[in-house]
C-alpha cells in the first residue's frame, strides 16, 4: 500500500505482490486488511483485484479525496493511494474498530503478513481473538543482528514487531535455514519460538526491454551491475574504492537503486561522480530496463555486509550471469558455487577478481553451468501444503 504510485518496487514489495497474485488465482474467499491514517479498510476479492491493477500501474491513482488531503497535506501520492483503497473497500473502521471489522470474515480464515508491516501486539491479538490463524513471514532480523546498519530508531520498533510475532504467530515462514537460525535465536530471547517452515522465494525474471533504457545508455561489455537500495549494509563504498584502484581504462559500474538511508560521505561521493564516467548511479529503471542490463552484464557485484535473502544474486544466477559477492552464509545457501566469494573489506581481492573477470568475460557465462531455478509455485506449495 505504501508503495502505490512510487515507482519500482522493493524486494519486500515484490513478495507482497507475488502473494496477492497467487491468492487472486485461487478460488478461496480472499480479503485484505489495509491500515490507513484514518483507520482500517477491509477489501474483498474484487477490491484485491483492483489493488493489483494499481500496483501494476494498469490503472491511474484517482485524485485525492478531502479526507486524504487533510491527513496527508505533504504527501500527495499517499493521499491518492489511500483514496484509491477507500474506493475499493468492502468496509472500514476507525483504528479502535479492528475487532468489529474482523467479524465480517468467514470462520477458519488464515491471516498472512509477508511485509513486516502492521506487526503490533494489539493488532495480532485482535486477529487471534477473532479466531484467525496468523502466519507471518520474517525476512530477516538485520535491525537486531546489525544495528549499525539501520537508523537508530529502527531497532526498538523492530524488536517490538518481532516480540508481537513471537507471542501471537501460529506459524512463521523463513526464507532460508540461515535466517531461520538467526530469527529463532531472537525468538528464544523473547520467550517463544513459533512453529515454522523454510520456503525460499521464487525468482521472477522480467523480460529484457532495451527500449526502456534511458537514451544513450547502451553499454558494451565489460560492465558490472550493483542492484539494490543504497543504504549502509549494501557496502557501496567498497565498490567506489575498488573502481578508484582499477587499471585504466576501467570497465563501467552501474549502481542501480533508489537512495535509502545512507551516510553523508557516501552520498557526497555519489554526487561527485562525473557524468558518463566509469561509475554511474541510476535510479527509477523499470524491471525490463534492469533485465536488459543484467542479461548482458559481465557480472553482478554483491558486496553487502548483511542480507536476508538477497534477490539480485539469485536473479543473476538464474540467468547464468557471473556473481562476485561478499562471503555471507545466506548467499552461500541460496546460490552455492554460482559466485566468487570475497571478504567485504578486502579491496585488493575485489580489484583482482574484477580485473580477471573483465579479461575473461566468458567465465561463468550461460552454458557453462546450469542456472538456478526457484519457482513461486514451489514456494506456495510449501507454504500452503501445511494448512495455510
Amino acid at each position: 500500500m505504501s508503495r502505490l504510485g512510487r515507482g519500482p518496487l522493493t524486494g519486500i514489495d515484490r513478495v507482497e505482490l507475488a502473494y496477492l497474485r497467487h491468492f487472486l488465482s485461487e478460488a478461496a474467499p480472499l480479503f485484505a486488511l489495509i491500515r490507513t491514517a484514518a483507520g482500517w479498510l477491509l477489501l474483498d476479492r474484487s477490491g484485491c483485484a483492483r489493488l493489483l491493477h494499481l500496483l501494476q500501474a494498469e490503472a491511474p491513482l484517482p485524485p485525492a479525496d478531502l479526507l486524504s488531503r487533510l491527513l496527508h497535506r505533504k504527501d500527495k501520492t499517499r493521499a491518492r493511494a489511500e483514496t484509491a483503497a477507500r474506493k475499493t473497500a468492502l468496509a472500514r473502521a476507525a483504528r479502535s474498530g479492528l475487532s468489529r471489522l474482523l467479524r465480517r470474515l468467514p470462520p477458519a480464515t488464515t491471516y498472512f503478513n509477508v511485509g513486516h508491516a502492521n506487526l503490533t501486539d494489539q493488532g495480532l491479538a485482535a486477529l487471534k481473538a477473532a479466531g484467525l490463524s496468523v502466519t507471518v513471514m520474517v525476512h530477516d532480523t538485520i535491525p537486531l543482528d546489525h544495528p549499525e546498519f539501520v537508523r537508530p530508531d529502527t531497532v526498538q520498533v523492530f524488536r517490538r514487531k518481532l516480540a508481537a510475532v513471537a507471542h501471537h504467530a501460529d506459524r512463521v515462514i523463513h526464507l532460508t535455514n540461515t535466517t531461520r537460525q538467526g530469527t529463532e535465536a531472537q525468538f528464544a530471547r523473547l520467550g517463544r519460538i513459533p512453529p515454522a517452515l523454510v520456503a525460499p522465494l521464487g525468482v521472477d525474471l522480467a523480460q529484457p526491454d532495451p527500449a526502456a533504457l534511458p537514451e544513450g545508455l547502451a553499454p558494451t561489455p565489460p560492465f558490472y551491475l550493483c542492484l539494490g537500495t543504497i543504504e549502509p549494509r549494501k557496502n557501496h563504498p567498497l565498490l567506489l574504492d575498488v573502481w578508484e584502484r582499477l587499471p585504466q581504462p576501467a570497465p563501467t559500474l552501474f549502481i542501480i537503486g533508489n537512495r535509502g538511508w545512507a551516510d553523508k560521505d557516501l552520498l557526497a561521493r555519489l554526487d561527485a561522480l562525473p557524468r558518463g564516467g566509469p561509475v554511474q548511479e541510476i535510479n527509477g529503471l523499470s524491471d525490463g530496463a534492469v533485465a536488459a542490463l543484467l542479461s548482458r552484464a559481465t557480472a553482478l557485484l554483491a558486496p553487502s555486509r548483511a542480507e536476508g535473502f538477497g534477490l539480485p544474486p539469485l536473479e543473476a544466477a538464474s540467468l547464468g550471469i557471473p556473481v562476485i559477492a561478499a562471503d555471507l552464509p545466506v548467499t552461500r545457501e541460496t546460490i552455492g558455487n554460482k559466485a566468487v566469494y570475497l571478504p567485504p573489506d578486502d579491496i585488493y581481492s575485489w580489484v583482482e577478481a574484477i580485473v580477471r573477470q573483465s579479461a575473461f568475460p566468458q567465465d561463468g557465462r550461460p552454458g557453462t553451468e546450469p542456472p538456478i531455478r526457484l519457482l513461486w509455485a514451489d514456494h506456495f506449495n510449501a507454504v500452503l501444503s501445511l494448512g495455510g
